[in-house]
């Protein structure tokens, strides 16, 4: 599988994660996004920069849902984010189809509840 994004090819895996997490921007994200019937909005892009903060900043950290939602609750300034609006921005699974389009590997965390 692969993107076409601004006329080069990014290559994924066969599930459409990125083979070359460097090959990732923000064109790249709206490519895997649309490719996944997203479209993006803030709220997107702060589940992907916190998830990429999360990775990149962390030892490769990949939050289950429990500490997804209580870090984009800390991210939007609330007291609790459910899980619902969480699905209702990445309907595919929050954890991994954020992941997916944060040109990050595939999580394999459970849900964590």
């Amino acid at each position: 599988m692969s993107y076409e994004v601004n006329g080069q090819t990014v290559e994924a895996d066969d599930k459409g994660y990125l083979l070359n997490p460097d090959a990732w921007d923000e064109d790249v994200a709206k490519a895997i996004a649309a490719a996944q019937g997203i479209e993006m909005t803030d709220k997107h892009w702060d589940v992907l920069n916190y998830l990429r903060d999360r990775y990149i900043n962390h030892g490769g950290e990949q939050p289950n849902m429990r500490k997804l939602s209580k870090g984009i609750a800390e991210v939007w300034g609330m007291r609790k984010v459910d899980s619902k609006t969480l699905y209702d921005l990445f309907p595919m699974g929050p954890a991994k189809q954020a992941c997916m389009v944060a040109g990050l590997p595939e999580t394999k965390t459970k849900g964590g509840y």
